[in-house]
Order: C-alpha cells, then structure tokens, then sequence
C-alpha cells in the first residue's frame, strides 16, 4: 500500500461573531462615531488658526481698510465746511480729480515730492550700507557702541528731533551760522536758512535722513551676519576688491533684504509730513510742499476737504506705482541671472 504523508490543512480563523460585526458595521455603531469626532476634530483644527487672527484682521481692516474707503468716498463728494457740520453731501463723481489733475501747482508739488523721495531713498540707502559694513568690521565694543547711536538716534520722536534742527539752523542763536562765522564765513552771519528754498528743502534731506538711516543700517547689518564668512574669504583669495567682493557676492544674496529696505523708505519718504509741516509748513513759498503737505494745505486753507481728500488719494496711488515699477525692475533683473 502506497504510504501517504500527512496532510497539512491551513487553520481557517473563527469566524466573527454576529455582535461584534454589527458593531463594526453599522452607521451608528463605535466606529462611526470614534470616525465622526475625528472628523470633526480635524474641522475644528482647521477653523482654529483663523479664528486666533480674526482679532488682528478686524482690527487692521478698521484701521486702515476703512479709513481708505472713506477717503475714497469724500473723494467723489462735494464736502466742505458746512457738509462736515451737516453731514450731507452730495455726489460729484470725478470732479474734484479733474480739479486736482489741471492745477499747475499740484504737478509741481508732484515734480517736488519725486526728487525729494528719489534724494532721500539714495542717501539713505547709501549711506547705510556704509555704516553696515562698518559696523561689521568693528570690534565688540565698537560694535555696541556704534549700535547703540543709532538706536538712541532712531527711537527719537520726529517732533524733538525737528525742534533740534529747527534750533541748529537759528538765523540768530543757531550753533551752524556760530561755527561757520567762526571759521570765517561771514556770509552766514545770522543766515535765515528756513527763509531760502533750496537751503529749507536740504535741511529737510538732511533731517529725513538722519532719521531713517538708524533702521536701515541695523537692518543691513543684521542682514550682513547671516552671509557665511567663507564666500568673502574665497573672493579675497581669488583677488577680488572689498567693492567687487560685496557687489558679486554679498548684495546678490541680501537683494531680497534691500528690497525690503527700499520699500520702506519710499513709503516713509512718501508720508513724510510731520517734518515739513513743524519745520516750514511748506514754506517759504512752496519750496518744501511736497504732496502730504499739500493735501494737508487744501484742506484746512481751502477748507476743501474733498479736494484734500482726493490728493491724499493720488498721492497714495502714486506711492504704489513706484513700488509696483519697482518690484517689476527687480523680478525682471532676478529672471535675468
């Protein structure tokens, strides 16, 4: 007789008992409801974020959205003094634009406010990456110590540091017209600078860029740590300049840092107001009305609102073409390398 081997039979596993397959199962059962908590859980989480800024979001809408929505529709009004006191003011379209746009005097005020921003955002732009670059070389207590000028010098309230320069430059007690005398300039014995156009608008550079170089050249310099030591040690050993060292080298990787640098100081040169209108109202003349200013002018002189309302407006809108030319430049240059 032929002899068989053992068969070897796989174990089959028990089979589920009825309850605890309808647990398993059904809609209704632990499955589904542990499955339905995590879904929403996971909903939950996701509203979460959104609800820890709305707080934020509101209130910079009602800060800033709204105000620019107003201004948009006192733009587009006839609204002087009595509209102000009553409330009701009528609809005038575009006609306070078309008024603004064909004054001569705005579009040199316009002229004025572009050379101001374009002077003060090259200085200091300039004028910063130097300090940076110094600050950078210094040792630690050169370094903090230079630091802490500019902190000191930035965290200065626009309206003291104004009042200094206004005292600096006094025609009759002002520590400029007392050095250069001294030095024998005699022409600017009791010199009334604030009474001269080109000598006013130059205080101003001055003033607006004594102010603004503190926060740029911190910036740069922060900037400046993050690029590894070793690119420059290379490009020096390669026999490369400390200038082309940091055109090839450093402002490409701190381009994104100086664009951010400009932005800022276009808007700020932009709304420059407090200034101006402490130091020389505009004055003399029109030689220091740049756009804030004037709106500022229209408005309360005038009492014009409206029209004060729609050059704010401009103003704002030229503001963003610049920075909108700008950005376009400086993508276009980067598709570029």
């Amino acid at each position: 007789m032929p002899v068989t081997g053992p068969r070897t039979t796989a174990s089959a596993p028990p089979p589920a008992s009825p309850g605890t397959a309808a647990v398993a199962t059904a809609p209704g059962g632990r499955a589904g409801r542990g499955a339905a908590r995590t879904r929403r859980r996971a909903r939950a989480a996701g509203w979460w974020p959104y609800l820890l800024i709305a707080p934020t979001v509101a209130g910079a809408a009602f800060l800033l959205v709204y105000p620019l929505l107003r201004a948009l529709v006192i733009s587009t009004q006839r609204y002087g003094l009595r509209e102000l006191i009553s409330g009701d003011a009528e609809f005038v379209g575009l006609e306070n634009y078309r008024t603004l746009l064909t004054d001569p005097r705005f579009w040199e005020v316009v002229r004025r406010t572009f050379l101001f921003m374009a002077v003060n955002v090259v200085l200091i732009v300039v004028l910063a990456t130097l300090v940076a670059l110094l600050i950078a070389r210094l040792g630690r207590f050169g370094r903090t110590a230079v630091l802490s000028g500019l902190v000191l010098a930035w965290g200065m309230p626009v309206i003291a540091a104004t009042t200094v320069f206004q005292w600096l430059f006094h025609s009759e007690y002002g520590i400029v017209n007392w050095a250069l005398t001294s030095l024998g300039l005699d022409s600017f014995d009791r010199y009334a600078w604030l009474a001269n156009g080109p000598a006013a608008f130059t205080i101003l550079v001055v003033l607006v860029v004594w102010q603004s170089v503190p926060f740029a050249a911190v910036t740069l310099y922060a900037a400046l740590t993050t690029v590894p030591a070793e690119l420059n040690e290379a490009a020096r050993l390669d026999g490369a300049s400390a200038f082309q060292t940091f055109r090839s080298v450093t402002f490409p990787m701190l381009r994104p840092v100086f664009m951010l640098v400009i932005c800022l100081e276009v808007i700020w040169t932009f709304r420059a107001f407090v200034q101006i209108w402490v130091m020389t109202q505009g004055g003399p003349g029109d030689a220091t009305t740049l756009l804030p200013v004037y709106a500022v002018q229209t408005a309360l002189a005038a009492q014009r609102y409206d029209l004060g309302t729609a050059a704010s407006v401009v103003t704002v809108a030229f503001m963003s073409g610049v920075l909108v030319v700008y950005f376009r430049q400086l993508y276009k240059q980067e598709a570029e390398l």
